[in-house]
């Protein structure tokens, strides 16, 4: 009876120690990580996918995320025209599978706080220095694009790929943004004291052509009248001139003496001249015949 016990307990020693080793010599990689193997610290040569991986009590299986992550960040930089600005923004990364096992060597798990962020903040001010305080809005963009490619060449020797870079918010001081929107005030006044004098101007400018137009009119018209005048005469003109014509080629001296006879009031002439100034009396047979009765 005492020898079944003792090996009823050695027994059930046995497979609290099988159901231990096994326990520790098993261990599960999540999906979306990769699993690095050490023993006694030392990394080994490789690396574990997703699932069920045997292991020695030895060993220890650290877990690495190779999904895409977002961190944000909250830092300060200066323009080159020595503004401060706050900037607030968000960065998204992965891990390379095949290079996490390095990653891990050189770095470890903290590879964020250790490595992307630092280079990441330094990054931002170095770019932000390259543009003027009222450029950086509306160049946002750019400045993403900037800081990106430059964290793609410093992080992807370590397997760290640098997907977007997103500046969120850009926060001038009080007194900078006072002077900005002093600053539009002024010069929306100035737009707007120029489109009144353009305005100004234009309706001088069309007054004047105005007038110019319709002096140019009334020189025309003045010059067609004066033209219609000029015609007119010169048709009335040419028309008593072709009537003097006529008239001097219709008078014969038959048709001369013709009128002379009809315009005669029977009367004979008292003197007669000639082609000298002597005039000669002409005998009036009226009044010698009147003197004879």
């Amino acid at each position: 009876m005492k020898n079944m016990k003792k090996k009823i307990i050695i027994a059930a020693a046995a497979l609290a120690l099988v159901l231990i080793i096994g326990v520790t010599c098993m261990e599960t990689v999540p999906t979306g990580y990769t699993g690095i193997l050490t023993t006694f610290g030392r990394v080994e040569d490789r690396t574990l996918e997703a699932g069920l991986h045997m292991k020695t009590p030895f060993q220890q299986i650290v877990n690495m995320d190779n999904r895409e992550q977002k961190t944000s960040f909250v830092t300060q930089a200066f323009s080159s025209d020595i503004q401060q600005v706050d900037v607030t923004g968000s960065i998204n990364y992965a891990i390379n599978k095949t290079n996490a096992m390095n990653l891990f060597k050189e770095v470890g798990t903290d590879y964020f706080n250790k490595l992307i962020s630092p280079r990441m903040l330094e990054v931002t001010k170095g770019v932000f220095s390259k543009y003027t305080a009222e450029n950086l809005v509306a160049f946002r963009q750019n400045l993403s694009e900037s800081i990106r490619e430059s964290l793609v060449a410093d992080l992807e020797p370590y397997g760290i790929h640098v997907i977007s870079i997103n500046i969120e918010n850009i926060d001038f001081t009080d007194a900078f943004t006072d002077a900005v929107e002093a600053k539009q005030v002024a010069a929306q006044r100035k737009l707007q004291a120029e489109i009144e004098e353009a305005q100004k101007t234009m309706e001088t400018q069309q007054a004047a052509e105005r007038q110019k137009i319709n002096a140019e009119a009334e020189a025309a018209v003045a010059k067609i009248n004066a033209d219609a005048e000029a015609y007119a005469t010169r048709v009335r003109s040419e028309a008593e001139a072709e009537a003097n014509r006529k008239i001097a080629e219709s008078l014969t001296k038959e048709l001369i003496s013709f009128n002379e006879i009809k315009e005669w009031d029977g009367r004979l002439p008292t003197y007669v001249g000639g082609e000298g100034s002597m005039t000669l009396p002409i005998l009036n047979l009226e009044q010698k015949e009147a003197a004879g009765e």
